[in-house]
């Protein structure tokens, strides 16, 4: 179904391979879970195994890439391939164009020849099978980043192709969803399906798979059962495990590490409420944090934690309440203007990332701000993130950790006092996940506050002073204010799903 034949890839630019000669076969009905650490060219290996690579990027190609037996080259273009393979991207947002959920799902059944009953009978059973059917009239901005994957799942899911290519499809989902598209690969595997995925979530994936490549450097390094890799100590030391006994709830049993100060709150949130067309994300919440603090934010998706992060920085206004940063009423401020006291690293650094490289990546936002000292600025920030050596690099040419480094670069150079990180280790390996939080965790050494949100419990656990968790809109639990219990009830009870689901 899919086939790779000593293909080598270099992307304009670049001098040095993202994949150095891959020979890899994908047989029909396969699961395939493909795995290594951030920039071993996992990304690269999709892009060339569904032909966008072939019809959609420049670049230098060697070798053949083949599709239902046939070179990537004889598809007119990807639409023609898009019958036959469905793609889900790790970013979301790159692939939802329309303005309903409904339609997003609706636009890959407009070209299947097929009665409108049973397209529309499709439509809703994919709808009810990613838990999308109650957000079918809502505009994909408005959503959360796990409620946007699963409808991105949803489209690809309605295309009904016999190939499904999923570059870290759970990126973005909470325990929940996560569960969900897993069991909806078991369904796709029993159809006879044949499923390329990409994953740093293994857990339950090692059962599902048939087989497993360990990629690395652009070159294949290891291939067989799950099993069979997971003996190599190396392969296992790049790899997402749950842990089999939980160690949460130091916040219950020591207390919070963040205990209430004296000193004023430099984030101040008093009777929050926001509305998305009549839809609300936020019902009246109330929250300080000091100065200094390293603040988690959790919640399953759709449970507001975006929409509130947004409000930190300006991009949303409150619909009724009031936000304060370092005294600044976001109501009365331009973003430009909070972008002197916060910095938002999104979860996806290419959304950060437009110059063509490194250095003036960075001396764009103090530039902008009309900040003193640009070249010391920059200086400082690359030495922070340890990307000295990249500076005059293309930054989309760098690894996916190296690029998150590099956003974080962005606003560390505009040295505001507060730091919103969302979902920073999404993508990353074990040991580029360690780098970026030990660079949050000096950060907040420093003096800096530190707001991040995450669905990764094992990094609140390992570095957050304080959790605050929300559901549907409300502030449920702070364990700062006696909410402790709450919270090490939900941190151990999702531990204890991720490590006992199997399929």
């Amino acid at each position: 179904m899919i086939a790779l034949e000593d293909y080598s890839y270099t992307y304009p630019g670049r001098s040095e391979p993202a994949l150095d000669g891959v020979s890899l076969r994908v047989r029909q009905g396969e699961v395939l879970l493909v795995t290594g650490p951030t920039g071993a060219g996992k990304t690269t290996l999709c892009l060339a195994a569904s032909g966008i690579l072939k019809h959609e990027f420049g670049g230098t190609a060697a070798g053949r890439a083949l599709l239902m037996g046939r070179p990537v080259e004889e598809y007119a273009d990807l639409s023609a391939i898009g019958r036959h393979v469905g793609v889900v991207f790790d970013d979301p947002e790159a692939q939802l164009i329309f303005t309903t959920v409904e339609e997003e799902v609706a636009s890959g059944l407009e070209g299947i020849d097929l009665p409108r009953e049973v397209l529309l009978q499709r439509m809703e059973h994919v709808l009810e099978l990613t838990a999308t059917a109650d957000l079918r009239e809502r505009a994909p901005h408005t959503l959360s980043g796990g409620q946007k994957q699963r409808v991105a799942v949803a489209a690809t899911l309605a295309l009904g192709t016999e190939i499904l290519v999923l570059d870290e499809p759970t990126s973005e989902l909470d325990e929940e969803g996560t569960q969900m598209l897993f069991r909806i690969i078991q369904r796709l595997k029993a159809e006879g399906k044949t499923v390329l995925i990409v994953e740093h979530k293994l857990d339950a994936l090692f059962s599902l798979a048939d087989r497993m490549v360990f990629l690395e450097g652009g070159r294949i390094l290891a291939e067989g059962t799950p099993d069979d890799l997971l003996r190599d100590e190396r392969i296992r030391a790049v790899l997402h495990t749950n842990p089999k006994t939980p160690s949460f709830c130091r916040f219950g049993a020591e207390g919070s590490a963040g205990a209430i100060g004296t000193t004023a709150p430099i984030i101040r949130i008093e009777g929050l409420v926001h509305e998305y067309g009549g839809v609300r994300a936020l019902n009246g919440l109330d929250l300080s944090i000091e100065p200094g603090e390293f603040v988690a934010v959790i919640g399953d998706n759709g449970s507001g934690k975006t929409t509130l992060i947004k409000h930190l920085v300006g991009l949303l206004k409150p619909t009724q309440g009031r936000v304060t940063v370092a005294g600044h009423d976001t109501q009365n401020e331009t973003i430009t203007g909070m972008a002197r006291h916060v910095g938002l690293v999104f979860q996806n650094p290419d959304t950060m990332l437009f110059e063509e490289t490194v250095e003036r990546e960075v001396s764009f936002g103090p530039t902008n701000l009309g900040l003193d000292d640009i070249a010391g600025r920059v200086e400082r920030a690359l030495d922070e993130v340890g990307l000295s050596a990249h500076r005059q690099d293309y930054p989309r040419s760098l690894s996916r950790g190296e690029r998150q480094r590099l956003a974080v670069a962005c606003i560390i150079a505009m040295a505001p006092e507060v730091i919103v990180l969302d979902e920073p280790t999404t993508g990353l390996d074990a040991a580029e996940s360690t780098r970026v939080m030990a660079l949050a965790s000096r950060l907040r050494d420093e003096g800096r506050t530190i707001v991040m949100v995450t669905h990764n419990m094992r990094i609140v656990e390992d570095y957050a002073d304080r959790i605050v968790l929300l559901e549907h809109g409300d502030l449920v639990a702070d364990s700062q204010n006696g909410g402790e219990e709450v919270i090490c009830q939900r941190l151990c009870s999702t531990s204890r799903e991720a490590a006992s689901f199997t399929v």
